[in-house]
Formats: C-alpha cells, sequence, structure tokens
C-alpha cells in the first residue's frame, strides 16, 4: 500500500531512519528483507548497514584524517614559528603549496590550541636563534679565559679575553693580564671598536655575559664605536655557544697541556695555538674545513709539521 501510494517517488530517509532500518534489517538477516522490505531493496539496507559501522569507527576514532592532520598541524607550527609575520591565512596558502588544503580557521584553530600568539604578537618577538641569522655575518661574542701562572709570589691568574666572529669562528686575542680592572677593559674596548681596521670595525653587535669584568665603561666605548653590546640573561651559556666552544678547545689541546712561568710564554703559546687554529686546524661547525683554506694538491709527500714542541700538530704536502 505504501508503494502504490509513493508511486516511482525516491523515499528519502534521515540518518535516524536509516540506522533504524538497517538494524532491522541486519536482525532479520539478508534473505528475507527481500520478502519485508519491498521500498528499498535488500542490499541497500546492508549497504546502509556497512556505512553506519564504518561512520561509528570512524566517530569514535575522530574526525578528519588523523595521520594527515597531525602532520598538518606539525607543519602550521612550524611555519607559525619559523615565520613570525605569517598569519594564518598566509600558512593556508604555504600549506597549499606543499599539497595540504586546508581553512584558514583551521590553521588558526591549531595555533591558538597550542598557546601560539597570532602573527601580530609573533612578530613583536624575536627569537635568539633568528636574530642570530639576521646579524650572523656582523656579530660577535667576547669572553675570559684564565690560565694559571708560576711565579716567585705563587700562582697567580692571568685573564685573556678574546673575541669570536660567529660567521667566520676567527678569533682574535684581545689581550692578556694578571691584574684585570676597569682600565684593561676600558682600552680592550677602544682597540677592538675604534680604529679602523680593527677586529670589530664592521660589527653590529658584541654578544657578552653578565659578568661584573664587562663593566659600564666597557659597554658604553663599544657604544661609541658603533658596536652595540648584547648583554646575555643569567644562567644562559648556550647563548653564546661559539665563544664558550673555543674555552673548550684551547684548554685541553693546549694550555691545560703546559706549565707556565712567565705571562710572555703563555702570550706566546695562546699564539701559536691562534695561528695553528686559523690556519691548520678543521673545524666541524664550518663542513671540517680550515678558517684559512689552504691549496689543495695531491703531489708530493705527506709532513708532519708541528707547533709547540710536538703538542699541535698538522699534515700538508712537501713543496
Amino acid at each position: 500500500m505504501l508503494r502504490e501510494q509513493l508511486g516511482n517517488r525516491r523515499v528519502r530517509l534521515t540518518d535516524s531512519q536509516h540506522r533504524r532500518l538497517a538494524a532491522k534489517a541486519k536482525a532479520i538477516g539478508r534473505k528475507l528483507p527481500g520478502d519485508f522490505a519491498t521500498i528499498v531493496t535488500p542490499d541497500t539496507l546492508l549497504r546502509w548497514h556497512r556505512r553506519l559501522i564504518a561512520q561509528k569507527w570512524t566517530n569514535q576514532a575522530g574526525t578528519g584524517r588523523p595521520g594527515v592532520m597531525k602532520a598538518i598541524e606539525g607543519l602550521a607550527v612550524r611555519m607559525a614559528k619559523e615565520n613570525p609575520s605569517w598569519g594564518h591565512r598566509r600558512i593556508e596558502g604555504a600549506l597549499r603549496n606543499v599539497g595540504h588544503r586546508v581553512a584558514h580557521n583551521t590553521v588558526k584553530r591549531i595555533l591558538k590550541s597550542l598557546g601560539i600568539a597570532l602573527a601580530p604578537e609573533r612578530s613583536k618577538t624575536v627569537t635568539w636563534t633568528q636574530f642570530l641569522r639576521a646579524h650572523r655575518s656582523t656579530i660577535a661574542a667576547t669572553d675570559f679565559f684564565t690560565t694559571e701562572d708560576w711565579t716567585t709570589r705563587g700562582l697567580v691568574t692571568v685573564y685573556t679575553l678574546f673575541v669570536i666572529r660567529l660567521e667566520t669562528r676567527r678569533i682574535h686575542i684581545v689581550d692578556s693580564t694578571p691584574n684585570l680592572d676597569h682600565i684593561f677593559v676600558t682600552q680592550a674596548a677602544l682597540n677592538l671598536a675604534h680604529f679602523d681596521g680593527s677586529f670589530l670595525a664592521d660589527a653590529t653587535h658584541l654578544i657578552l655575559d653578565r659578568d661584573a669584568k664587562f663593566t659600564n665603561d666597557f659597554k658604553s666605548v663599544l657604544a661609541e664605536g658603533g658596536v652595540d653590546p648584547v648583554v646575555l640573561p643569567a644562567r644562559s651559556p648556550n647563548l653564546s655557544a661559539q665563544a664558550d666552544r673555543f674555552v673548550r678547545t684551547i684548554r685541553p689541546e693546549c694550555l691545560s697541556k703546559m706549565i707556565f712561568s712567565r705571562q710572555a710564554s703563555l702570550d706566546r703559546a695562546i699564539r701559536q695555538f691562534i695561528e695553528h687554529y686559523h690556519a691548520e686546524r678543521n673545524h666541524q661547525g664550518l663542513g671540517n674545513e680550515l678558517i684559512e683554506p689552504q691549496v689543495r694538491t695531491n703531489e708530493g709527500g705527506v709532513v708532519r709539521n708541528e707547533r709547540l714542541v710536538g703538542l699541535l700538530s698538522f699534515y700538508r704536502r712537501a713543496a
């Protein structure tokens, strides 16, 4: 009777009705619905049943494509962190460029859920990595290392001030003294930044820690010479990793293997090490290359050269 009233019109059912009919059909079995259900075919009922099962497990696992959405989320976060000025629409476009189509509101929701500020706020802050990347060619770092020198008065601590250029890793030994005071560091700042050809003549920033040895006069003289002193936060040695790495190189490779009875011998050892450091020692941070590249050849025998009575050695081709 219902089929007669409907004629050829298609029956449109809601999902709820689909579920009820599919459940009834499953309970009866595949053959019997043909005798009872004439509005829809048995195959249709079973297809609804299978589809609803799939929907159930999809809903339990979460909406969307979990693996793909996780990848999109990771990329969105990465793009936001690496590009502080990018808004959610810009990130949406960048995601599309790498094959992910996602609404900009989805990007906005992802960033908000992870506590990542929107572009106007992010662009106001600059990470340390971004700062170093932006100024790498004109930035340097400075620090002291100490050596114990035997004298007639016993052991005396000698302070050596050095500067390292971050891009090239080139080292400049400013001076060494057992009498460290504000006069020493002020003169050091003058020598570093106030003369043509000085080590920081083309530098814009100098990284230094909060050590009281770097006096206000030291910082002021640098600033007057066009070099902005960048004082690190407390307890943050990793922010000046290159300077710290140099100290951890010169000590075990040179200074800790020698005993000094006068400052002149210390100064000579440091000079020898710096020459070795620049022209004869390979650096992993520079792709295992030399700071001062040498002409390479396969001709001639390989000979060993040494400094500081064999403490430092290197190999070259004989001329």
